[in-house]
C-alpha cells in the first residue's frame, strides 16, 4: 500500500478509531462483562464467539480484520495490528504480552517512507502462542503447534511442532 494513498488515509481513520475504541475497553473493571462484550463487537465489528475469552489490555490498530473463532483464549497486553487479516482458529492459546503484526515497511530506505508491506497471519487450530512472542506478517502456524516465550516467528510453523529462541544462558559473572 503507498503511504499518502486514500486506501493508507482510510486505514489511519480506523486506526484512530480502533485505538479510541481500545482505551475505553482498557479502562474498564475487569468485572464490567457487558462493557466489555459492547466493545470487542464495536473493536471487532462482530460479537466475541462463544467461549472466546480475552482479557484487557487488549490492543489493535484495526480491529475489523482480527477473526477469532470459537474457544480462543487471549490473556492480557496483547497486541494484534491486523490490517493485512490475522485468524485464529479454534482453541488456539494466546500467553500474555504476545504481538502479532501484519504490516511494515519496505527494508530499502528510499522506500520505506512510501509504502508499507504486510501479509495475513494464521494460527491454526489447538496451537498455543507463548508470553512475549511476535509473529511477523504472512506467518501460518501450524495445527497443534507450539510458539515458545519470546520467539519471533518469521517463517512458518509446522503442524505439531515447538519453536524456541535461544535460553538465557550466563556469560561471565564477577
Amino acid at each position: 500500500m503507498r503511504i499518502h494513498s486514500p486506501e493508507f488515509k482510510a486505514m489511519t481513520e480506523r486506526v484512530l478509531r480502533a485505538t479510541e475504541l481500545t482505551s475505553r475497553l482498557n479502562v474498564l473493571p475487569f468485572e464490567d462483562e457487558e462493557g466489555k462484550a459492547a466493545l470487542f463487537e464495536r473493536i471487532l465489528g462482530r460479537p466475541v464467539p462463544a467461549g472466546t475469552t480475552i482479557y484487557p489490555p487488549f490492543f489493535t490498530d484495526h480491529g475489523f480484520n482480527l477473526e477469532l473463532a470459537e474457544r480462543v483464549f487471549i490473556n492480557q497486553n496483547c497486541t494484534f495490528l491486523d490490517y493485512a487479516g490475522i485468524r485464529l482458529a479454534e482453541r488456539v492459546l494466546v500467553g500474555p504480552k504476545a504481538t502479532f503484526i501484519t504490516m511494515g515497511h519496505p527494508v530499502d530506505p528510499g522506500e520505506r517512507r512510501e509504502w508499507l508491506t504486510g501479509g495475513p497471519i494464521t494460527v491454526e487450530e489447538n496451537a498455543w502462542i507463548g508470553a512475549g512472542a511476535t509473529i511477523l506478517p504472512g506467518v501460518t502456524i501450524g495445527r497443534d503447534a507450539v510458539v515458545a516465550a519470546g520467539a519471533v516467528v518469521a517463517e512458518d510453523v509446522p503442524p505439531a511442532s515447538l519453536v524456541t529462541i535461544g535460553k538465557a544462558t550466563v556469560r561471565r559473572q564477577w
